[in-house]
């Protein structure tokens, strides 16, 4: 098996090149040259992930036409404890900046504010506002909460994605 290191860089090097079949097949279960998102992401800390999403992911390069139906359909599939997880992390976030997630639940229409009731739909409202309103929690949150990027197969997303990791990894050089 590559070192953790070789790991990342081929990955970001496939994301860099628009090629996001390995996420393709952590989607049907399939298997190929990495083991999955899962071992991905355990592989990187949480500064590493907070530096390749700090410039890439914001609605001035990803559109919220394209970055929405992507932040619906992840986050219908992840597991419902990394869906609270999310949910939790973003109000914790917001309630820094002021925001009450008692006011974000109605403004939102939100059926609740209780992270582990909260369904699929209101955690991607909730994703939805925080990506247009404050692109640096939603960044700091999918650095603290990976799971919802193994369910991004949105090409143009993943390749965003990709150019930064690539441009990361080429800084740290």
């Amino acid at each position: 098996m590559p070192s953790s290191e070789e790991y990342r860089r081929q990955i970001i090097k496939d994301l860099a090149g628009g090629d996001v079949e390995y996420l393709d097949n952590v989607n049907t279960g399939t298997t190929n040259d990495y083991q999955n998102f899962d071992d991905f992401a355990q592989r990187t800390t949480t500064d590493q992930r907070r530096q390749l999403f700090s410039q890439s992911l914001n609605p001035e390069k990803i559109p919220p036409s394209q970055m929405e139906p992507e932040l619906q359909k992840a986050i219908a599939q992840i597991k419902p404890n990394e869906r609270d997880d999310v949910a939790r992390a973003f109000f914790k976030h917001l309630k820094s900046r002021g925001l009450d997630d008692k006011r974000l639940e109605q403004q939102l229409g939100l059926s609740t504010h209780n992270p582990k009731r909260m369904t699929a739909d209101d955690v991607s409202k909730l994703a939805s506002f925080v990506y247009h309103n404050h692109p640096d929690i939603f960044r700091e949150v999918l650095a603290e909460q990976p799971g919802i990027m193994k369910f991004l197969s949105n090409p143009i997303v993943a390749g965003i994605i990709g150019i930064a990791a690539a441009k990361w990894l080429s800084d740290r050089k």
